[in-house]
Order: structure tokens, then C-alpha cells, then sequence
């Protein structure tokens, strides 16, 4: 295979593995989650979605750590949707596209009308014109602003543990959770148990019998399930 292509499924495996399955939030219209960053400092799986629209025009944007709410106007949302209906007519559009060979990801979800759930690998201005309308919405919602926006405190996080380390050294393991059951799979923290820890993609590091591992705890939209 290419080396281009492998690198193509290597990043669009890995944003599979980290969202297939793995977010539920009910009653939304459009979700978009980012991949692509490698970095062992980072665990990409609790970033905040990049953008979330629900059905009530409430919008949620993150970034690397935290999220910012706003509300959007009916014909804002109206005219999200005719973008997707113009999405869904592209022919032979598949749920794995590459727009270039860069190392980011992205999963675009829409749940309203007709199903779409695309992964796409690669910048956005780089896309073949066939891809344009995709490309376009990928990038419009990657740097989503409006003047309604304003910072969200969550009131929950989903925290993630995996084995890795960081430079530098071990934090106190304070969290209402064994390391035992973090470990088995996402576990719901409450934010003042999480009080005083990194949030999103940058995780903190822990010694626990023997072994180094790394927390990281992602801010959950009000419905959403880890």
C-alpha cells in the first residue's frame, strides 16, 4: 500500500476508535469531533466535540480543553441543514473520505433527516471539488463563531485512563474513582471532584502500583453519555 494511503487509514482508524460508539447525545442535529493529533502529551478521545448543534439551536464549541456555549437563530439552523441536504446528494459520497494527506481528522455526524456519518482525513482547502460542500461545512464548523458564545462550566466529565508518561512527576490520585474501574472504560466525575485537573486532551499523570498512567477528563455536553 502507498505510504500515503497507510497513513490515510492510520489516522482514520484512529478517530474511528476513538468515536465509533463512543459518545452518545441525544436530541442533536449535527456533531463534529477533530483527530489527528499524536503527541504522547495528549489523549485525543477527551477532547470536547469541536462543535455540537441541538435541537433546540443550542451550540456547544471546544477545543483542546474546554467548550463555550452559545444559541443559534431558527434560519442559522435552517440554513445548516440545507448545507447537510447538499452533502447527502454528493454522488458517490462514502462514510471514509480523505481530503489530503495531513494528519487530521474529523467525524461529522448528523442525525436529523437522513443519517450522515462521515470520517474525513486531511485539510479541508485541500479537498477535491467533488468534496467541496463536505470540505466547506468541515471547515466552517472546525472555527464556528458567534456572538452569542460564552464559556461553559460543565457540570460533568468523562474521565479516560490509560497507561503512558509524561516528563516530570507523579500527581496524587484525588478522583472519586478506583483506578481499577477507570481503567475498565469512561467513568463519570463530577466537576468538583475534578476541580484543579487538567481538562480535555491534555492529561495529568499518576503513579499507581508500579505503573505510570495518564488521566485525562473530558467535558460532557448536558445529555451526553461517555
Amino acid at each position: 500500500m502507498p505510504r500515503v494511503l497507510v497513513r490515510i487509514a492510520a489516522v482514520l482508524g484512529c478517530l474511528g476508535a476513538a468515536t465509533a460508539g463512543a459518545r452518545e447525545l441525544p436530541g442533536t442535529v449535527l456533531t463534529l469531533e477533530a483527530s489527528g493529533d499524536t503527541r504522547p502529551d495528549r489523549v485525543t478521545a477527551a477532547a470536547p466535540y469541536r462543535f455540537a448543534l441541538l435541537e433546540d439551536g443550542q451550540v456547544f464549541v471546544g477545543g483542546t480543553s474546554g467548550l463555550l456555549v452559545g444559541r443559534i437563530a431558527k434560519d442559522e439552523v435552517e440554513a445548516l441543514e440545507r448545507r447537510l441536504a447538499e452533502i447527502r446528494k454528493l454522488p458517490g459520497l462514502a462514510s471514509v473520505v480523505a481530503f489530503s494527506a495531513a494528519p487530521t481528522g474529523y467525524r461529522l455526524v448528523a442525525r436529523k433527516g437522513k443519517p450522515l456519518d462521515v470520517l474525513a482525513q486531511g485539510d479541508p482547502g485541500q479537498a477535491h471539488p467533488a468534496l467541496a460542500p463536505l470540505a466547506a461545512l468541515v471547515r466552517d464548523l472546525s472555527g464556528f463563531s458567534h456572538v452569542s458564545l460564552r464559556r461553559y462550566e460543565p457540570a460533568q466529565y468523562a474521565l479516560l485512563v490509560r497507561e503512558g508518561k509524561l516528563e516530570g512527576g507523579c500527581r496524587t490520585w484525588t478522583l472519586p474513582v478506583s483506578m481499577a474501574e477507570a481503567l475498565a472504560g469512561p467513568r463519570v466525575v463530577r466537576d468538583d471532584a475534578a476541580a484543579g485537573w487538567p481538562t480535555g486532551a491534555t492529561p495529568a499523570q499518576v503513579c499507581a502500583e508500579g505503573k505510570t498512567y495518564l488521566a485525562a477528563l473530558r467535558p460532557l455536553v448536558p445529555g451526553e453519555k461517555p
